[in-house]
């Protein structure tokens, strides 16, 4: 479709929009089921305070537990689709409050249930897990289980609970300075001899930006905004992070680290040995530095430099008919059965595809137990990006397909750890595959470079995010207060140590460290590295390998929640203990910049 005129939603035509139909045949079906969510939670209710009472207690109380939550689970995530296809609908958002507002009134009357079930005899509950009618619930009751070690008192943990909202205040508040009030307050920059606003959205575009005086000048206005915010967003992420600090404390852990990673039980080996083997790997990345130099031309490299595209975007128009077909021949070596049944769900009802007046920005996967793992995408037919973005979703679209259809749905439902494997390992063979293909110097050199930056904002640069968080966490832990000096100071050092010796940075380029909103949701950005290099090792052992090698990475796909990630992992042959996928990943790209040197010769 052409791009040049954003239609209403109404417009849309029918095949060019998800089909809703396998959640909900009418609004009326899903009116119907928001009323019976009352009900369903009052089913809950009737056995609070008899869990413990016998066996067949409990697996009442489970299936009338299972009921309401997937009915809950349905309900929102018909509403939630609706409304990011359409935010300006009033009847959408309307839907969506509705289903939020049931979501929260059904948790916060049924949040006895994990405590109740803690607080059953040991010997007895384990005694009754193995039971033969327990199967579906087996798995569900061992991970409530897992965190009995740090569950307090009733009384204890109704205070957490009733303090979860003012916790949340130091990030609400970061969100809405920076994105709200000093938004209004970047000014404007002249390109192409056009006053354009400077805005959180439009830096990217500043930066990717030809002209390295509108790279220089954007850079140095955004920067001098944060650097006048300096004190107020220090003390809000020390804020954030005294409130980690608080937690742990509360719940006994020994450290924030071990806390975050305790319910995906990650051994704190996976987070050191993923800083550790990207220091050793450090000259690859400095290297591609040297070659940004080198084909930018500049005496200096400039921190405003890193972001503008190596090579200037191919020419080359793909219809979403043509992208799905990439896909399929990309996918191959994941079989027919695979491909067949991605490919007819991005042609038939999966995927919303085109941009709509009020339409979310961006791509996403959103699949439930109920109903075909949707898609949301912006396609742009002239950006051969979005034809792996298609593939990066249908990753994840088919990893919640094979967990749903393999697993009950209490323990469907696999971990933001795992998430990224699946997508990441389908971009991985659409880039092989594009590049094996590709008739010319130039396009191969496009998709170097913009493999180069993948890995290296995934792998890379989400590492030292993940090195800054851990050494701030551990200041406070050690009674060391956060400052904007320290912040600043500690980023700097990061800075300069990942970038290398080609980087000039300006006075205050450590601020970007205050700007990251990941780190108001603490050691989450580690789990983008680790899966980028996961999937990279499976994509090699899959392509490279036999049936087994196959039939592994389906055994992990169908995991879905009944292992955790790092027994999943290991079953789909892949060791995040060891450094081994790091190194790997590290390697790959070291190729990819050698390579990309070689094509982008100046000589």
């Amino acid at each position: 479709m052409s791009n040049s005129k954003i239609p209403l939603r109404k417009d849309v035509p029918a095949k060019d929009k998800w089909d809703l139909s396998s959640i909900y045949k009418s609004d009326e079906e899903w009116e119907a089921d928001l009323a019976l969510l009352p009900s369903l939670t009052q089913n809950v209710l009737k056995f609070k305070g008899k869990l413990a009472q016998s066996s067949q207690t409990l697996l009442d109380a489970l299936k009338a537990w299972e009921q309401a939550q997937l009915k809950l689970e349905t309900v929102y995530h018909y509403a939630s689709l609706q409304h990011h296809a359409d935010e300006d609908d009033s009847t959408a958002t309307d839907k969506e409050g509705r289903a939020m507002m049931a979501y929260t009134k059904m948790s916060s009357e049924t949040s006895f249930f994990n405590p109740e079930i803690q607080s059953i005899d040991e010997n007895k509950i384990k005694e009754w897990i193995l039971l033969p009618e327990f199967a579906d619930y087996k798995i569900f009751l061992e991970k409530i289980l897992h965190f009995k070690p740090y569950v307090l008192s009733e009384k204890e943990e109704r205070l957490l609970s009733l303090q979860m909202q003012s916790a949340s205040t130091a990030e609400t508040a970061f969100s809405v300075l920076t994105n709200v009030d000093m938004n209004k307050t970047f000014g404007s920059i002249n390109m192409d001899n056009e006053e354009m606003p400077l805005t959180q959205s439009t830096w990217s575009v500043f930066m990717a930006n030809q002209d390295r005086t509108v790279r220089e000048k954007a850079y140095k206005q955004f920067y001098k905004k944060f650097e006048e915010n300096q004190n107020v967003i220090a003390a809000l992420y020390a804020g954030s992070v005294n409130q980690d600090v608080f937690y742990v404390q509360a719940r006994g852990h020994e450290s924030s680290l071990s806390h975050a990673l305790y319910a995906d039980k990650v051994p704190l080996a996976v987070y050191h040995n993923l800083i550790d083997c990207v220091h050793k790997n450090l000259k690859p990345l400095h290297d591609y530095y040297s070659l940004r130099k080198k084909v930018l031309g500049v005496d200096e490299l400039r921190h405003y430099d890193v972001y503008v595209p190596l090579v200037k975007d191919v020419e080359k128009h793909t219809t979403y008919e043509e992208a799905v077909e990439i896909c399929r021949n990309a996918l191959a070596p994941l079989g027919k059965e695979y491909t067949d049944r991605l490919c007819d769900g991005l042609l038939n009802g999966w995927v919303d595809r085109y941009e709509n007046v009020g339409k979310r920005s961006g791509a996403f996967s959103s699949g439930a137990f109920i109903g075909d793992p949707f898609i949301l995408l912006n396609y742009q037919e002239d950006s051969i990006r979005d034809v792996f973005t298609m593939a990066h979703e249908g990753g994840h679209s088919m990893h919640s397909w094979y967990a749903v259809h393999n697993n009950p749905f209490l323990s469907y439902d696999y971990t933001i750890f795992e998430a990224e494997v699946a997508s990441t390992f389908n971009e991985e063979l659409v880039f092989q595959y594009l590049y094996k293909n590709a008739k010319t110097k130039e396009m191969k050199a496009y998709l170097l470079a913009n493999h180069a930056n993948d890995i290296l904002a995934t792998l890379y640069r989400q590492t030292m995010f993940a090195e800054f968080e851990l050494k701030t966490h551990e200041f406070v832990e050690k009674g060391i207060p956060l400052t904007a000096e320290l912040l600043r100071k500690t980023y700097r050092e990061l800075l300069e140590l990942y970038f290398g010796p080609e980087m000039h940075f300006e006075d205050n380029s450590d601020m970007e460290g205050l700007r990251i909103p990941h780190f108001y949701s603490s050691f989450y950005v580690y789990k983008y590295a680790t899966g980028i290099s996961a999937a990279m090792a499976l994509a090699k052992k899959v392509v490279n390998g036999g049936q087994k090698e196959k039939d592994d990475y389906f055994a992990f796909l169908k995991s879905g929640g009944s292992r955790y990630p790092i027994e999943a992992l290991k079953v789909a042959g892949v060791d995040m203990e060891s450094s081994e996928p790091i190194q790997a990943a590290c390697d790959i790209f070291a190729e990819t910049v050698a390579e990309l040197s070689q094509l982008l010769s100046l000589e």
